[in-house]
C-alpha cells in the first residue's frame, strides 16, 4: 500500500534532533522524498543518514532562518532535488534557557533575548513559508505546517517571548490559510505540549513535577506523535484542513 504522501516532496526545517527528526523519518516512511535541513549540515546529514538506513530518500541541507537568502537557497535546493515542493514542515525554533531567558518575568527579559526568539520563532517561519508559498504558487498549489506550542494557546510562567512568538506563528497560520486558499496551499499549524526533546530537558529539571501533574496523560508526549499529527496535515487526507492549530499536548490546555 503506498504512503500518504508517496511520490511527494517535502521540506523540514530543525530537522536535526526532535521533533523535526521524528517527522523527517516518518515522511520518508509514508514515501516522501524529504529535504532534512538544519542550522548546520552535521546534524542534518546524521538525520539523512537514519532515513536512508529506514529505505528513504533525502537531501540533507544547513540553513539559519534567521538568514533570508540561507532560506532562499533552502527552498531552491530543495526543488532542484526533487523538482518541486510539496510539503513544508516550518519547524526551526529555540528556547528560552537557549538566551538564558527561562524563568525571567516579562519586564525582566532582555531585549536582546526577546528579538533572538522571535527573529527565529516567529521571523524565521514567516521566511520559510513566503519562499515556500512562491514555489508552490507556481506549480499550483502544496501543504505547510508551522511548528507553535502549547505556548500559543496559553500563558507560560517566566517564558514570555517564547509564548508571544508562539501566538504570534498562529496569527500568521491563520492568515496565511485565508490569503493563500485560494493558490491552493493549505496552511496548518501544530501545538505540541512538554515533548521528550532536548529543547525541554531545563524545563523539566526545573519544574518537571509540577509539569507532569498538569498534564492528564500524566507523561511526556514523543516526537514521533508529533510527526504522525504534522504527516497527516500535509497529506491530501487532510484536504479540507487549513488555518487550523491542531493540538497534541496529552491534554494539558483542557485543565
Amino acid at each position: 500500500m503506498a504512503g500518504m504522501l508517496e511520490g511527494k516532496s517535502a521540506l523540514i526545517t530543525g530537522a536535526g534532533s526532535g521533533i523535526g527528526r521524528a517527522a523527517a523519518l516518518a515522511f520518508a516512511r509514508e514515501g516522501a522524498w524529504v529535504a532534512a535541513a538544519d542550522l548546520t549540515l552535521e546534524t542534518a546529514q546524521r538525520t539523512l543518514a537514519a532515513i536512508e538506513a529506514a529505505g528513504g530518500q533525502g537531501v540533507a541541507i544547513a540553513c539559519d532562518v534567521t538568514d533570508d537568502a540561507a532560506v532562499a537557497a533552502m527552498v531552491a535546493a530543495t526543488v532542484n532535488a526533487f523538482g518541486g515542493l510539496d510539503c513544508a514542515f516550518n519547524n526551526a525554533g529555540i528556547a528560552p534557557y537557549q538566551v538564558n531567558a527561562i524563568g525571567v518575568a516579562t519586564a525582566d527579559i532582555e531585549e536582546a533575548a526577546w528579538q533572538r526568539i522571535l527573529d527565529v520563532n516567529l521571523t524565521g517561519v514567516w521566511r520559510c513559508l513566503r519562499h515556500e508559498v512562491a514555489q508552490m504558487r507556481r506549480q499550483g498549489g502544496g501543504a505547510i505546517v508551522n511548528t507553535a506550542s502549547i505556548g500559543g494557546l496559553v500563558g507560560l510562567r517566566g517564558s514570555s517571548a517564547y509564548a508571544v512568538s508562539k501566538h504570534a506563528v498562529l496569527g500568521l497560520t491563520k492568515t496565511a490559510a485565508i490569503d493563500h486558499a485560494a493558490d491552493n496551499i493549505r496552511v496548518n499549524a501544530v501545538c505540541p505540549g512538554y515533548i521528550e526533546t532536548p529543547m525541554t530537558e531545563e524545563s523539566m529539571r526545573r519544574a518537571g513535577e509540577r509539569i507532569l501533574a498538569r498534564v492528564p496523560m500524566a507523561r511526556l508526549g514523543q516526537p514521533g506523535e508529533i510527526a504522525e499529527a504534522v504527516v497527516w496535515m500535509c497529506s491530501d487526507r487532510a484536504s479540507f484542513v487549513t488555518g487550523a492549530a491542531w493540538t497534541v499536548d496529552g491534554g494539558y490546555t483542557a485543565v
